[in-house]
């Protein structure tokens, strides 16, 4: 996958200049990058310039941390990577990463997979999110009480403006996950998500999908993994000019639940195997290593209350006799 960044960097220091221990240009250098943006976008030249100003403006004005935007573009063929090339330049803390094929997914794996931040993130371009919930969502993650963070549109306290269609397809797929994937979070498809940066390489690594569902198996790998998602009631108001396919990406996201059902399969099954039998015999017929073999009907606990030698010690069971074998061998 190729990838070209581009940006505006800091002028370096003269030569022979001296950077006092206190200055802006020290404390730029040696503080940790808190928080990426990230925001994929594909042939928004219409609203790119508009979004990320004020996605600027309102980071540099209400959030306490050191950040950056990285725009993530999937291959537009419009004017979106001019567009992207000069916020760059004329924004400070602006990057752009320029792939040459097309996937939200995609754009996510090559931004997130290459930041060095305590907490990477992404939001639509359209800026739907109302961006007050931007600290309510990296908050528990920096904190360390979550390792992901959604926003929800479907939680108490949300408030959404949305077409009647978006708002059934969304409430149906979101009941199909908690059916078939037994889901324990609320909103899978809401463009508003951040990650840890120290679970995200074991993450991004569990994730196959290079589109829409990208969102959702990344949030089914976290599940599985037993980490926390932390669950932002956001406001939202919807897109009319969404180039989102809905019957397109539909079908993507149907294909992605039975994949990750048929992978969920092999793994209920070999682990019921290894806890089966030995999990329900008593302790003291169980064996280091394997499970206690039983005869042909015998009742697991036969055993323990058998004859005993001299030392206290269990009698080897006696082999039958061959009257009782061939007894057996006429009855049958």
């Amino acid at each position: 996958m190729h990838a070209q960044i581009t940006g505006r960097s800091p002028a370096p220091p003269r030569r022979g200049a001296v950077t006092a221990p206190g200055s802006p240009s020290r404390r730029a250098a040696v503080r940790p990058l808190d928080l990426e943006v990230v925001v994929p976008v594909y042939n928004e030249e219409r609203t790119l310039a508009l979004s990320i100003r004020r996605l600027h403006r309102y980071l540099s004005e209400a959030v306490p941390l050191s950040w950056r935007i990285v725009i993530a573009d999937n291959a537009s063929t419009d004017a979106t990577p001019v567009i992207a090339a000069s916020l760059a330049v004329g924004l400070a803390d602006v990057e752009v990463l320029r792939l040459e094929q097309r996937g939200r997914g995609r754009a996510l794996r090559a931004a997130w997979g290459r930041s060095p931040a305590r907490v990477v993130a992404y939001m639509d371009v359209d800026l739907s999110t109302d961006l007050r919930a931007l600290m309510p969502l990296v908050a528990p993650l920096l904190s360390g009480h979550s390792e992901v963070a959604i926003g929800t549109r479907l939680a108490p306290g949300s408030r959404i403006t949305r077409g009647a269609q978006r708002e059934v397809i969304s409430r149906a797929y979101n009941r199909l996950l908690r059916a078939s994937l037994h889901a324990r979070f609320s909103d899978a498809q809401c463009g508003f998500k951040a990650v840890r940066g120290d679970v995200l390489a074991e993450l991004l690594a569990a994730v196959r999908d290079e589109g829409w569902f990208f969102d959702t198996e990344l949030l089914i790998a976290a599940q599985r993994r037993g980490m926390r998602i932390h669950e932002v009631a956001v406001d939202w108001v919807d897109d009319p000019d969404s180039r989102v396919d809905i019957l397109d990406t539909a079908l993507a996201d149907l294909r992605g639940v039975a994949r990750l059902m048929g992978e969920a399969r092999p793994t209920r099954f070999f682990a019921r195997r290894r806890c089966g039998l030995d999990a329900r015999l008593p302790a003291a017929l169980r064996r280091p290593g394997r499970a206690a073999r039983l005869a042909p009907g015998e009742r697991p606990g036969a055993r323990a209350g058998g004859r005993r030698q001299h030392g206290g010690e269990p009698a080897p069971d006696r082999p039958p006799s061959i009257r009782s074998l061939s007894t057996e061998g006429r009855s049958t």
